[in-house]
């Protein structure tokens, strides 16, 4: 028989938000994907808690909440390095962990990464913030995306007791560097684009801005000799497109950006560099090869 577990947030960490499956297929509504940024550190995650794949998974930006567990459960943590702790004691990372009821969960330095995940082993309860496999807020009548988890709220989970420990030893230590070099193949808009602003997209390093979240990453650079003043009907956009304002700023979309976008698209970062993306922060080095 499933039993509970209860997750008080005593502190909720700088963003810490529910993911679950996303609205993939769901564009066409003008839905966006959403789900877990880093999904290969989510998938581990819930397979070290015996959960299927999509299950729903706590992501954890940059600094990290205090939870207070009331029910004995089994949780596993992965992705960024947040130095997690249980009771204060420094904890490993990529193991199934067994939680006692009334136990603290706490993380301290970030060490490498942008993104922690936390897989509780069985599934979500029946929660105001949770509707459709999505991190959704029902608030006066209308759906919030991607509602972070507030101090002084709580998540309950139904357990399951049969969890057996593993790890996985191949993932751990697992450092995200903070300079990255990903693959991209040219956008629909790529011939727009004067010969010299290419050139300045491909040779140099760019770095992530502080105007960025899961909707995208602005870059701190300005592509040099972009004149793209030319209007472009709005188009499709997915995660990783990669599009440039009329002043020469690059955004790479991530998870949360819209399904319709009017910029013109230069690239589109190929998927299997997508979770590498998905660890930076703002300060982070990134560059572009074909």
């Amino acid at each position: 028989m499933a039993k509970e577990a209860i997750f008080y947030f005593e502190k909720a960490g700088l963003y810490t938000t529910l993911q679950g499956a996303g609205n993939k297929g769901q564009q066409h509504f003008g839905l966006p994907i959403g789900g877990p940024m880093d999904q290969t550190s989510a998938k581990i995650a819930n397979w070290l808690v015996g959960n299927e794949a999509q299950a729903a998974v706590l992501e954890i930006t940059m600094m990290g909440p205090e939870i207070i567990v009331k029910g004995d459960c089994k949780i596993a943590i992965t992705g960024a390095d947040m130095s997690p702790k249980l009771n204060d004691k420094p904890v490993s990372m990529y193991n199934t962990i067994a939680i006692k009821s009334g136990s603290k969960i706490s993380f301290g330095r970030l060490n490498s990464g942008c993104r922690t995940y936390l897989a509780i082993g069985g599934k979500i309860s029946e929660n105001k913030l949770w509707s459709n496999n999505v991190s959704y807020a029902l608030n006066n009548d209308n759906f919030v995306f991607n509602k972070k988890i507030e101090q002084n709220s709580s998540l309950s989970f139904k357990t399951n007791g049969s969890v057996e420990i593993k790890n996985h030893v191949e993932k751990r230590p697992l450092l995200f560097n903070n300079k990255i070099d990903v693959r991209v193949v040219p956008g629909p808009e790529y011939n727009l684009f004067s010969k010299q602003a290419i050139k300045s997209f491909f040779d140099n390093k760019h770095y992530i801005s502080n105007q960025s979240d899961r909707i995208g990453y602005r870059l701190r650079e300005t592509l040099k000799h972009c004149n793209q003043n030319q209007e472009i009907i709005s188009s499709g956009i997915i995660p990783g497109t990669i599009q440039v304002t009329s002043s020469g700023k690059a955004i790479i979309l991530m998870n949360d950006a819209p399904t319709i976008g009017g910029y013109a698209r230069i690239a589109n970062i190929i998927s299997t560099y997508m979770d590498n993306v998905a660890q930076l922060k703002p300060g982070d080095q990134i560059s572009f090869s074909i």
